[in-house]
Formats: C-alpha cells, structure tokens, sequence
C-alpha cells in the first residue's frame, strides 16, 4: 500500500530539472554553446495514505438511512475516487452545493433517504447537460421513453430532462414506484440503472434472494459496479477532509425567481435588452436548447437572477415589443436585400377529366399546347379521360390562373365589408402590414385588434379601418 503511495507521489513531479543548450555566434564569429539550467518545479498534491481498516471505522460511525456495509468492492471504489481520479471527485465536490439543496427538499417531502442525492454523482457528475451515448439525459439520466411517463416532454426547444427541478421530482417518483415494487433502497437503485426486469430475472435465478449482494452475480455487469460506486461517493463525500479533498474555491447557487413569458422570447436579445447577464439565463434554464423560449400554448417560467426579477417582470411587456420589432425590421430588410430567385418548375401530374381538351389544360396552367405534347412525348392533339400528363409550371402559377378566374376580381388579402380587414398572409408582421398600408401604424392595428403583444398568425384577420 505505502508503495503504491510512494508511486503515486512521484510521478505527479515533473519538470524536475530542465537544461537547454542554444547556440549562437561570439564577437569574434565563433560558435559557441550556452547553457540555460531552469530550476525544479514541483507539481504534486499530498494524498493521505488509508487502509482497510481505517476506512472500515469511518463507514461504521457513519449515520445513513440506507444499510452500508464496507467490503473488498467498494474499498476499491474509495481508493479510485480518493487516488486514481480524485479530479472527478473534486469536480463533483465544487458542484454539490448548485443541487444537494434542491436534492434533500425533494427527498425530504417524498420522505426518502437523504442519501440518494448522492445517485445524481454517478448518472451525471452533477452536470444537468450530461447526455449518455444511449440518449439519456440530465442530472438523473433520464431516457425519453421513461421521462414522458413523469411528466419529462422534449421538442426541438425544449427538453425537461435537463431541468434541475422537474427532473429531480420525476426522479423521486421513479425511485419510489421502484421501491414500492421490492422493498429495498439498494434493489431500487439497482432498478434504476437496468430496469426492474433485469432485477427480477436476477432475484429469480439467485433462488429468491432479495438484497443487492444477494442476487449481485446475477445482475448486469455495469450495475455490478453501480451500486458499490454509490457507496464509495457516499463516504468520499463525508470524509473529503481525511483524503485532502479540499477545495480553494467552490461553486454556489445563483439566487433566482421565475419570470413567466407567452411568447416566443430569443435569450440572447432579451440579455443585450434587458441587461441581464446571458450566461446566467443559460445557467440557470439549461433544459432551453437553442437559445430561445418557443412559442407555446402555455407561458414558460424563465428563470432568471433574483436582484433583476423585479424589474423584468414590470417592464416584461416594453422588452418584448422591443424585441418583436426588431425581428420583424430584420426580416423586413433581409426581404429586401434579398435578391429575386429563379423559381424551379413544378412538376404536376394531371389526370385528363371528361371534356379536356389540350388547349382548355394548357389555358388552366399558362402554358402552350405544344409544351404539353413535347413533355408527354404526343404527336397529336387526342387524349383519353383518365389518362395522366406530365406538366410543368413556375411555383404559385397556378394559384394566379385561379386567382384570374375569380368573377369577384376582388383582392385575395383584403376583405370588403365594414369595418375593413386583412387576412395575415405567411411571413407576414404587424411592421410590414403598417408598412404596406399606408396611413396605419402598428399601435393602430393593436388598438382596433385588442392585441396586446405583436403575435399574429397566417390566416388570421385584423381591422385595418
């Protein structure tokens, strides 16, 4: 033991003694060498040395709601946390006070053991972005399939696993359904890492045993080690101080207040508009995953630091018109600046009707007949009922022919009547509505609508006057 210590120490010294020779010319154009001798650098950490024994005392005096015995595996986890990879440890350290809080509330309300905050270290060190090569994600690894069933959804904006909060509520219910189902912490846990078919299959073929060393080599092999390395982070975490795991500087929580929003909201303008910090929104909303709050049927509780809640949540209304109109004369001048694309030809396939004819066909779609013929390969006029022509036609010409054969004539975006109206077309905004209408401004249109924000959507008709 003391040898592997010994090891340990030296090979953490580098850059004892470094001697470089450069070369250069005298006065007298001779070359000549010189030596530059740099002095010892010292890089290494003390790691206390421990033995069975000892770490066996300490698991004794520890005071746990979950049973914990010390053998020969789980000394081999204490020593790799506390000697191989005590970076890993020491990371985990200066994270525990982000979410051990928000752990032991939520242990504490479903009246669950205090120490299965510690499961969190082993799914994901601690990281709510941590993701699986499975596709399992957050501080609690959920998979998508598990996470729908608690309430955990994910969109192309938004994924609930990586939300500290509701994944570790949906986590409390998994593990307590878990060990509602065996009656055991350590089997739930178990559970937890391979599912309850895998522990089942494993108390089946161990003869009916129902601890976690009673059917351990009958279970899978990465929960062979699963548990086990729950215990060993479980000690390393109470006894940091004995393996001079000590930290210089530790991460703490930024206070912070929801702040709800409607709307579609891009975090990086609503930072550069309301001063708030952008990388404290990112910190604290990890589960948002393009940088912006979607467009929802229901609002989305923003969380944002607690000394500028306040005054988000009073001036919420300005900021978001602020950053609507925004948008909307970037699209607008994108628009414009936008040269004229060749549109591709569409390609249709026409059914021939009863009372076709190739001139009538070619009228409907602004082409000639002889184009019908060359894309169909005819050598003459006749066609069947029934029989399909290839056609081609510039992308909305066909909407224009229809459009032509209205016998209203009327506009296709303004509607007669009183009070007058407009039907939003695809791409439209509040901006370029006034900008077409002349005479009519944005707060005109929001007055005579009732709109309290700039959201309008394709279809839907406003009073224009």
């Amino acid at each position: 033991m003391r040898n592997r210590r010994l090891f340990a120490l030296l090979s953490m010294m580098i850059n004892c003694v470094v001697v470089a020779v450069t070369f250069g010319q005298d006065q007298n154009g001779f070359i000549s060498a010189e030596e530059e001798v740099f002095e010892p650098v010292y890089n290494y950490e003390y790691i206390p040395d421990f033995t069975y024994d000892e770490v066996n005392n300490r698991v004794k005096n520890m005071e746990t709601g979950m049973p914990f015995q010390l053998n020969e595996t789980i000394f081999a986890f204490i020593n790799y946390f506390t000697v191989r990879n005590r970076e890993y440890s020491k990371m985990t350290l200066a994270r525990k006070e982000i979410y051990f809080p928000l752990f032991e509330k939520a242990l504490k309300k479903h009246g669950m053991p205090d120490e299965i905050k510690y499961l969190a270290i082993i799914e994901s060190g601690l990281n709510p972005k941590a993701k699986s090569y499975v596709g399992a994600m957050g501080l609690w690894q959920f998979m998508p399939a598990t996470g729908r069933v608690y309430d955990l959804h994910v969109t192309r904006d938004i994924d609930d696993r990586m939300d500290p909060e509701l994944a570790t509520e949906a986590a409390c219910k998994y593990l307590k359904s878990l060990h509602r189902m065996f009656g055991d912490w350590e089997l739930a846990l178990a559970a937890y890492n391979c599912g309850p078919g895998n522990v089942r299959k494993a108390i089946r073929r161990s003869g009916g045993k129902k601890t976690f060393w009673g059917i351990y080599n009958r279970l899978p092999r990465e929960t062979r080690g699963y548990i086990p390395q729950f215990q060993a982070i479980m000690y390393v975490f109470k006894y940091a101080d004995e393996h001079n795991l000590i930290l210089e500087d530790g991460t703490f929580p930024v206070a912070h207040e929801a702040v709800n929003f409607d709307q579609e909201v891009d975090l990086n303008r609503l930072a550069e508009i309301s001063g708030v910090c952008l990388e404290d929104l990112e910190f604290l909303n990890p589960s948002i995953l393009r940088n912006k709050i979607p467009h929802s049927s229901k609002s989305f509780a923003l969380k944002v630091p607690k000394a500028q809640a306040e005054y988000l949540a009073a001036n919420k209304h300005w900021i978001l018109d602020t950053i609507s109109i925004q948008q909307e004369r970037l699209i607008a001048q994108q628009i414009e600046e936008e040269p004229e694309k060749k549109q591709e030809p569409e390609k249709l396939i026409y059914k021939v009707q009863r009372g076709d004819a190739l001139g009538k066909i070619a009228n409907r779609y602004g082409i000639t007949v002889s184009e019908i013929k060359t894309w169909n390969g005819l050598y003459s006029n006749t066609i069947k009922v029934g029989q399909h022509l290839t056609i081609y036609q510039n992308s909305g010409a066909f909407e224009r022919n229809i459009a032509a054969d209205n016998t209203t004539k009327q506009d296709a975006t303004f509607v007669k009547g009183n009070p007058k109206t407009y039907i939003v077309q695809p791409g439209d905004s509040l901006w370029l509505i006034a900008k077409k209408l002349d005479g009519v401004s944005i707060e005109q249109i929001k007055r005579l609508n009732k709109l309290n924000n700039n959201n309008i959507k394709p279809g839907q008709k406003l009073i224009i006057g």
